[in-house]
């Protein structure tokens, strides 16, 4: 198959390229390389792909309408993933527009190019921030997410609801997958775990945020990309037994679907920082701070739908996957 990737340079979207790749899919990668973090760790992201013979990287921003006009009628793309999008949660206070620019008008172009050239399944990250200000857990995809508390989370949920609109009006299968906090190697630098891991080996104190009463479902980046691959093979769907005067939010009564993926094992934030300290043999500082705006203390995704659709769960252990990361941090920062 010929797919797009969107994000290409950014962390999953590089892993999940590698694995499409490995497989015999041709890959499109675009990104637009911005300096949200630091360039050269995407550069070196894309260096890792570029050697292969089916890919391509194109650098474009997903907003620039009149280039991913021109972009997916010279491709003609079998499926879509999109992952390119301007992501943190605090960032957004000080800087609204990106989000509009690229979440936005970003995924419209993305929608527009999938109904004008026959793609035959897109498929885009979400978040678990979508839930917002619920406290029911786990997080089920069949709970309403009316209640965003950042401008990123809103961004998200509008691109659901864009989804489906473009599911209802023109048949196109759509699938959103609500990403939990996702770490590995070559992971983002503004992520606790490269964060924390940064600090210790400088001997740096850590921001340790709402008094380390946090919970997280750390989800690691193979097993999203798993399940972001067995998704993107199995198209979205009408449900049959969908019920409108009951209406159910994880489906419909179009081509359109939601799953939660995320690891389905909270794990309390001063924990996941033992996990860093034993892997770096190194003891952490800890400043302990009030809960930041735009958070929610704890995430806990129900990942039964995603298991039942295409027969997968992430599961990880946070252990096995912090060491895999400090591994990849000390190799590739020489530390």
């Amino acid at each position: 198959m010929k797919i797009l990737v969107t994000g290409a340079a950014g962390f999953i979207g590089m892993t999940t390229s590698l694995r499409l790749l490995a497989r015999g899919d041709e890959v499109v990668g675009l990104d637009n390389l911005n300096d949200y973090y630091e360039v050269s760790l995407k550069e070196n992201r894309l260096a890792r792909l570029t050697g292969h013979a089916n890919f391509r990287f194109v650098k474009l921003d997903v907003a620039d309408r009149p280039g991913m006009e021109k972009l997916f009628a010279a491709e003609k793309f079998d499926k879509v993933i999109h992952l390119a999008a301007q992501a943190g949660v605090r960032y957004s206070i000080q800087n609204p527009h990106a989000y509009v620019d690229s979440n936005l008008v970003g995924f419209i172009n993305v929608l527009e190019g999938c109904r004008h050239h026959k793609v035959q399944h897109l498929v885009y990250a979400s978040s678990s921030s979508v839930y917002g200000g619920n406290t029911k857990m786990p997080f089920s995809e069949h709970d309403s997410v009316d209640h965003p508390v950042s401008l990123y989370a809103a961004t998200k949920k509008a691109n659901e609801l864009m989804a489906h609109t473009y599911s209802h009006l023109y048949g196109l299968p759509t699938t959103g997958l609500r990403f939990f906090t996702v770490y590995g190697p070559w992971g983002r630098p503004d992520m606790a775990l490269f964060l924390f891991t940064k600090a210790i080996l400088e001997g740096k104190p850590i921001d340790v945020f709402n008094h380390g009463n946090m919970q997280r479902d750390f989800t690691y980046v193979d097993d999203i990309v798993e399940g972001v691959i067995r998704v993107m093979d199995r198209n979205a769907a009408v449900n049959a037994e969908y019920d409108p005067i009951s209406a159910d939010p994880a489906t419909s009564n179009v081509p359109y679907r939601v799953f939660n993926i995320g690891n389905n094992n909270p794990v309390q934030l001063l924990d996941f920082i033992g996990a860093i300290e034993k892997a770096l043999g190194m003891a952490a500082e800890k400043r302990l701070l009030p809960l930041q705006d735009g958070d929610v203390p704890a995430t806990y995704a129900d990942t039964a739908l995603l298991n039942d659709w295409v027969g997968f769960v992430p599961a990880t252990p946070i252990q096995e996957g912090v060491s895999r990361f400090i591994a990849w941090y000390r190799d590739y920062y020489k530390v």
